[in-house]
């Protein structure tokens, strides 16, 4: 591919995966949170698996590692996800995918028990100051952690540990599967356990919440910013690497955040940028050997 191609595509995955924020508050308006990400996912499972199955020659998981990753990945990757619709019920959208700037920092912390990873001086200062600015995100009040909306950004920032948490675990059982038919069943498993989920807390499908807006924000969740954009992903991690393509995370937030005040109207207060900047610096400090070897490549390649 050709550099401005290359850019396009992160281009448009960062819009894809922006707008799926503001599109989650649109839907949530006369839609079940958890029956609406159990729908996401139902859709885009399906056109996953249906990709998968012309594509890939040995796309049905039979290995133990694979079905150990499409099991920690479903539940724990895809699942936890319900904690965000939950959380977005009151939580500008903006302000959650500020909060998702946290899940590198979250899965380098979590790789250390989990994959035997260590962690350097510098990197826990980098991890404390990320979740310094979590705090000045979520600001929460000692005295009353349920006050104002603390508690849905508390669920998001459960969603973040519970995403971090799935990548490692995938990486952990090793998978021998290729990713497009890992993601599809993994979404599979995902919306399964939602369902079951959904319906345990008293969430029913009923026709008469869909309307034209969560009509659309439905579809475009589950085909563009999940089943599209997937495939756009994988095409980056396979030309970069996880690294470069896990920057595409700075870039969300702040699609989203525009997204969100020019369609919704929604604020974002001065503190919630400062939290997501200091978010910024912590990742820098955590990834800072990534980063360099990173420029280095890049210089050595001839791009700016």
């Amino acid at each position: 591919m050709s550099r401005n191609a290359d850019v396009a595509l992160f281009l448009s995955l960062a819009v894809l995966w922006g707008l799926s924020f503001p599109a989650i508050s649109v839907g949530l308006e006369s839609l079940p949170p958890l029956l609406f990400a159990a729908a996401r996912y139902d859709i885009a499972a399906v056109l996953l698996l249906a990709a998968a199955a012309f594509r890939v020659e040995d796309w049905r998981p039979t290995a133990r590692n694979d079905l150990a990753a499409i099991g920690g990945g479903g539940i724990f990757l895809v699942a936890g996800n319900g904690l965000l619709f939950l959380g977005q019920q009151t939580v500008p959208s903006g302000v959650a995918a500020i909060l998702q700037g946290l899940v590198p920092i979250v899965t380098a912390l979590w790789a250390i028990p989990l994959l035997g990873e260590r962690l350097s001086g510098v990197g826990a200062a980098g991890a404390a100051i990320g979740f310094l600015g979590v705090g000045l995100i979520v600001q929460p009040d000692p005295g009353n952690l349920l006050a104002g909306d603390t508690a849905a950004r508390l669920l998001i920032v459960g969603q973040v540990c519970s995403v971090a948490l799935g990548g490692v675990l995938i990486q952990r059982a090793g998978p021998t599967l290729p990713q497009l038919p890992l993601v599809g069943w993994s979404m599979l498993v995902g919306a399964v356990v939602l369902h079951v989920v959904s319906l345990g807390v008293g969430e029913f499908p009923s026709a008469d919440v869909l309307d034209a807006a969560s009509l659309g924000a439905l579809l475009y969740l589950g085909i563009f910013a999940t089943a599209v954009a997937f495939v756009i992903y994988f095409s980056i991690l396979e030309s970069y690497g996880a690294f470069e393509a896990a920057l595409i995370g700075y870039l969300v937030p702040v699609v989203a955040t525009v997204a969100g005040v020019v369609l919704l109207g929604e604020e974002i207060s001065a503190l919630t940028v400062g939290g997501f900047a200091l978010v910024a610096v912590g990742f820098v400090l955590l990834k800072r050997r990534a980063i360099a070897e990173a420029v280095g490549l890049s210089s050595g390649l001839g791009y700016a």
